[in-house]
């Protein structure tokens, strides 16, 4: 009898040695909370990771894609920041300007940008700015003398549709007309194509990575009037910088340092990260299975075929670069309130 005892209270510790050992993320679900409406860019990046993400973190979670568009991803943002459960069981995937929000002090954000738990971003994010081509507006030269300022769209103050006409504005003297408010890039796209508007700022990725814009280059429905890269793009040849523009136009220094904190959002690319509170051994599993993912080449085999560039940013840059843009001076800061309408 003593020895079936003995038996048994050695199976059960056995058994309670193997359970304290398994991952916390075996049989569990991570949501991946996503700024966008289904179908954009900002979208099509998470759930491509989300295939081949699994396998890299010890426990192969499931791991499901949950859209909360708005706002430029705002809502997202805080509500993964003040409702989620600092488990590492959500991430999100946000706009990357989102500081600006935080620096201008909207009361709407309910985040602190320095604080988040930075995971990694795919891609950088330059940036263009399609124009339809039946317009009068050629050139930014045509933009800066036009009698009647073009229109773009933008889905928020955090969105590139909004703040990188208005940075063109503001340093080199056009004059665009954002009209702000829309859901996602798609209803802007949509929005162009039945006359409504004439403009949008994004991404070059976006650009050349899904419809419309495959359709509307073969019929050269649009021209590109600049790109934000600090050298042109190779499929961009012809377009000019913001940098040429701004030596052309001979923009002043603190126009200079505007652009600067500006375009830093290109910088955060695509960001994924995680609330404040998380435990540490958690974050380092997501930042390190993230690398993995990144860098697996079945993944960046299937990013080809899809037309999605991967140049990923790591954590640490990201996290260096958000106390960085949080620490800009007052003086700048009341230039980008001006900017951004304030």
């Amino acid at each position: 009898m003593k020895q079936l005892l003995m038996a048994l209270f050695i199976v059960l510790l056995l058994g309670a040695g193997v359970q304290a050992q398994a991952p916390f993320y075996q049989g569990k679900t991570l949501s991946l909370i996503v700024g966008s409406k289904a179908g954009d860019v900002y979208d099509l990046y998470p759930r491509l990771l989300a295939e081949y993400w699994t396998k890299n973190i010890p426990g192969n979670p499931n791991i499901i894609i949950q859209n909360v568009a708005g706002a430029a991803s705002l809502i997202a943002a805080n509500q993964v920041y003040n409702i989620a459960k600092p488990d590492g069981l959500t991430l999100a995937a946000i706009y990357p300007a989102l500081y600006f929000d935080q620096l201008v002090k909207k009361p709407e954000v309910k985040y602190d940008w320095a604080k988040w738990n930075w995971i990694g971003s795919p891609v950088t994010s330059n940036h263009l700015l399609y124009m339809r081509a039946d317009t009068p507006y050629k050139t930014i030269e045509d933009v800066r003398k036009a009698a009647t300022a073009p229109k773009c769209g933008a889905t928020g103050v955090a969105s590139t549709g909004y703040y990188m006409p208005k940075l063109v504005d503001e340093v080199v003297g056009t004059k665009f007309d954002i009209v702000s408010g829309y859901i996602s890039g798609q209803d802007i796209d949509l929005a162009v194509e039945r006359g409504e508007l004439q403009c949008r700022a994004f991404t070059i990725t976006a650009y050349f990575a899904r419809e419309p814009f495959i359709s509307w280059r073969k019929r050269n429905f649009v021209n590109i009037l600049f790109q934000t890269g600090s050298k042109r793009d190779a499929r961009l040849k012809d377009t000019p910088t913001i940098y040429e523009l701004m030596d052309s136009y001979k923009t002043n220094e603190a126009g200079r340092r505007l652009a600067k904190v500006i375009l830093a959002g290109g910088d955060f690319g695509r960001p994924l990260v995680a609330p404040p509170g998380v435990p540490a051994d958690r974050i380092k599993i997501l930042r390190d299975s993230f690398d993995k993912t990144i860098n697996d080449p079945a993944l960046m085999a299937e990013a080809e075929k899809r037309r999605l560039e991967i140049d990923p940013t790591r954590w640490d840059e990201m996290e260096s670069l958000a106390k960085e843009v949080m620490a800009t001076p007052p003086d700048v800061v009341a230039r980008m309130r001006k900017l951004l309408g304030e």
